[in-house]
C-alpha cells in the first residue's frame, strides 16, 4: 500500500546563516556599508530608467543609529513581503534571471548586485533592521514600514503619505555593542569613501552635530581637461591620493567591448617579480576588491591599477573576481595595453624608457623573453653585468664581437677577474632571465656570435710558465694535486693577470652535478644511494690554477717541508673555494678549518722565543 507524499517547505535558521556570511562569506563586517550603498544605488539606477529626471542621492546620517536614505525606486508593502522577506530574492531580477517590473529590463546591465542576500550583511552589526519605502512605480501606494529581527522575526506596517513625503528607502540600524566600531561616525565616513568613491549617484555623510561631506566624485579619467598636460596632472594627483606615491607614468585603459576604463600607474621603485600588486576593481562605480593582481598578466608587477568595469563578474561575496573567459580576454587586453606602452617608450620617450629600465629591468626581460618586437626595442637598453661592469649589450658588442655567457653567477664571479685581463668579453647569465636573452641576441643583431663559456676556454688563455719553472715547482705541485685530488681537482702552474689574484678554481656545471650526486650518495643509504650510484658519470675534473705571477704563489712552491706544502696547497684551494662564492661541501668547510689551523700553528712555531722579533708595522 503506497502513501501519499506530504510537501514541506525547508526552515531557515537566519542566526546561523548570519553566521555562515560573517564567518565564511564576507572578510570583515564592513561590507554590510557596501551593501547598503549597492542597494541604494541600484534602487536609483531602477527610478530613473523609468523616471529619466529623478533625483540621484543617497545620504548617511551617523549617531547612535545609522540610517542610509536613497532617492531611488522605493517598495510597495506587496514588495516588501516579496523580497525583504525572502532570503535570496533580488528586486533587481525575476525567478528565471530577468528584472521584475515594467519598463527595468533595460536598466538590468547597471544594476551592482544580483545575488538577493545583501541586506542580510546588516545583520552581521546589528540585531535589528528597520526599512520605511516608498514607491516611485506605484505613487498611490502607501508608504511601508518593514522591521526584521536576526532571529528570523519581522513586522509589516504600513504608514500614511504624510511620513513618507517622497519616494525612496531609509534603511535603519542600530548596532550590537559588539559591533559599534562599525558605525562610528568616522568609520562609517571612511567606509562610504573607501567602497563608494566612484558611485555616479551622489553619496553625502552627515554626522551627528551636523554637517554633511560628499564622499565621492568623478573620476578623472572620466572628465574634460583643457590640456594632455593638465589631464596627467589630474590622473597623477590621483595616484598619489589613492596609492599614496607619484608614478613614473600613466596608462590609460579603456576597453569598450569589456565596459572598463581607468588607469595603470608605474610603480616608482622596484618590486619583487613575486610581490603581485593589488589592483583596485570598481563594479558600476562601487568598489569590489582593492586587492585583485588577477586582473593583469603576472610580468606586469611593475604597475599598479584602478579600474571601473561593467562586465567583470564578482564572486558570490563580491570580494574578488570570477576567473572566466571574460576575465581571461580583459587580462590579455590589458596586457598588450602596457605592452605597447613600453614599446611606444623607445620612439615618444627614451628618457623615460630609461628611467623605467633602470628601475623595472626585472619586469622587461621577463616580458621580452616571449615578445619578439619587445625584445627588439628594448634589448640594447638593457643591463647586464659583464666583464666591462654593468653596461647594455649594445655597448659590449663594440669592444667584443663574441659575446660570452656563464651559466650561473658563481662561475662569473671566478672567471670575471682573469677573463677581463684576458680581453675577454662575458656576461653574468645567471640572473634570471638574462642567459635566454643574451643568446636571442643574433635575432636582431645578425653577425653576432654568442656561446656558453667554457672553462677550457679560459684555460687556453692562461699563459703557460716556462719549463725551467715549472720543473723548479714539481716537488710542490705534485704534493698538491696529491693533497687536492680528493677533491676531484687538479692543480696547474700558469702566469696571468691580475697578479693579485693567487689562484684561480675552475669548473663546468656537469662537474658540480656529478659533484652533488656524489655527495647526496656517500650521505645516503640502501636503495637511494644505490641508484646515486648508477648515475655517476665521467667529468673532467675541476681545475685549480695557481698564478705564477702572484707572489705569494711564487714562494708557495719553493716549499719543501711537505706538512707546510700540503697546508699551503689546502690554504690556496680554500680561498679559490671561497672567491667562487658556491655552496662548501662538509669536506671543505673541514679543509678550510684545517688549513688555518695548520697556517697559524707554523707561524707560532717559527715566533717562538728564539725567532727574531717582527719589525714594527709603520704607518703609512
Amino acid at each position: 500500500m503506497t502513501h501519499p507524499e506530504n510537501s514541506h517547505t525547508f526552515q531557515v535558521d537566519l542566526r546561523g546563516l548570519v553566521d555562515l556570511l560573517s564567518h565564511h562569506l564576507y572578510s570583515s563586517p564592513r561590507v554590510y556599508l557596501r551593501e547598503l550603498l549597492q542597494n541604494a544605488a541600484d534602487a536609483i539606477t531602477a527610478r530613473q530608467a523609468v523616471q529619466p529626471g529623478a533625483p540621484g542621492t543617497i545620504t548617511l546620517r551617523t549617531g547612535d543609529t545609522l540610517t542610509v536614505t536613497d532617492t531611488g525606486i522605493g517598495l510597495t508593502e506587496a514588495d516588501v513581503h516579496r523580497f525583504l522577506a525572502t532570503i535570496g530574492r533580488s528586486s533587481k531580477r525575476t525567478p528565471d534571471g530577468g528584472l521584475d517590473g515594467a519598463g527595468l529590463d533595460a536598466a538590468r546591465g547597471e544594476f551592482i548586485g544580483q545575488f538577493g542576500i545583501g541586506l542580510l550583511a546588516c545583520f552581521v552589526v546589528a540585531d535589528e533592521i528597520t526599512v520605511i519605502s516608498r514607491s516611485a512605480a506605484d505613487p498611490a501606494a502607501p508608504a511601508v514600514e518593514w522591521r526584521g529581527h536576526s532571529d528570523g522575526r519581522y513586522t509589516i506596517r504600513t504608514l500614511p503619505a504624510t511620513a513618507v513625503p517622497e519616494p525612496g528607502t531609509t534603511v535603519r540600524l542600530t548596532p550590537r555593542a559588539d559591533a559599534a566600531e562599525w558605525t562610528r561616525p568616522e568609520t562609517v565616513a571612511g567606509l562610504a569613501r573607501h567602497y563608494g568613491s566612484l558611485l555616479k549617484h551622489e553619496v553625502r555623510v552627515a554626522g551627528p552635530h551636523g554637517g554633511t561631506e560628499r564622499v565621492n566624485a568623478t573620476p578623472p579619467w572620466e572628465q574634460q581637461h583643457r590640456s594632455p598636460l593638465a589631464r596627467r596632472e589630474a590622473l597623477t594627483a590621483y595616484c598619489r591620493d589613492l596609492f599614496e606615491f607619484t608614478p613614473l607614468d600613466t596608462i590609460e585603459l579603456d576597453l569598450p567591448a569589456a565596459g572598463l576604463r581607468g588607469v595603470a600607474y608605474v610603480l616608482p621603485t622596484s618590486v619583487s617579480p613575486a610581490q603581485r600588486a593589488g589592483h583596485r576593481v570598481h563594479l558600476k562605480g562601487m568598489l569590489l576588491t582593492d586587492r585583485a593582481p588577477e586582473l593583469l598578466p603576472e610580468w606586469a608587477f611593475f604597475v599598479r591599477c584602478v579600474v571601473d568595469t561593467s562586465s567583470l563578474r564578482p564572486t558570490a561575496s563580491r570580494e574578488s573576481l570570477y576567473e572566466d573567459g571574460t576575465l581571461a580576454a580583459v587580462r590579455d587586453a590589458l596586457g598588450e595595453r602596457i605592452r605597447d606602452w613600453l614599446t611606444g617608450l623607445a620612439a615618444s620617450d627614451p628618457a623615460l624608457l630609461h628611467r623605467f629600465i633602470d628601475v623595472h629591468h626585472l619586469a622587461v626581460k621577463a616580458l621580452a623573453r616571449y615578445d619578439d618586437e619587445l625584445l627588439r626595442v628594448v634589448l640594447p637598453w638593457l643591463p647586464f653585468e659583464t666583464t666591462d661592469g654593468n653596461v647594455t649589450l649594445e655597448e659590449f658588442l663594440r669592444s667584443h664581437p663574441t659575446v660570452l655567457v656563464t651559466r650561473s653567477v658563481e662561475e662569473f664571479r671566478q672567471v670575471a677577474p682573469i677573463a677581463s685581463a684576458a680581453g675577454l668579453g662575458v656576461v653574468n647569465g645567471g640572473y634570471t632571465y638574462d642567459r635566454d636573452l643574451v643568446h636571442r641576441l643574433p635575432e636582431i643583431r645578425p653577425g653576432t656570435a654568442v656561446a656558453d663559456l667554457d672553462p677550457a676556454l679560459v684555460t687556453a688563455h692562461l699563459d703557460a710558465v716556462d719549463p725551467a719553472t715549472e720543473l723548479r715547482a714539481a716537488s710542490f705541485l705534485a704534493v698538491a694535486r696529491e693533497t687536492i685530488g680528493v677533491h676531484d681537482c687538479d692543480v696547474v702552474l700558469r702566469d696571468f693577470q691580475p697578479v693579485s689574484a693567487p689562484a684561480l678554481l675552475l669548473d663546468n656545471r656537469e662537474a658540480r652535478h656529478e659533484r652533488t650526486r656524489s655527495n647526496l650518495a656517500a650521505d645516503g643509504d640502501g636503495l637511494w644511494a644505490d641508484i646515486l650510484g648508477s648515475l655517476r658519470q665521467e667529468t673532467p675534473p675541476a681545475q685549480l690554477v695557481l698564478n705564477h705571477l702572484n707572489p705569494l704563489v711564487r714562494q708557495a712552491v719553493t716549499i719543501g717541508e711537505r706538512g707546510l706544502a700540503v697546508t699551503t696547497a689546502e690554504a690556496l684551494y680554500g680561498q679559490a673555494l671561497l672567491l667562487s662564492r658556491r655552496p662548501l661541501r662538509a669536506s671543505e668547510s673541514a679543509l678550510l678549518n684545517r688549513a688555518f689551523i695548520g697556517l697559524l700553528t707554523h707561524a707560532m712555531h717559527n715566533a717562538g722565543p728564539d725567532a727574531p722579533a717582527a719589525e714594527p708595522r709603520k704607518e703609512l
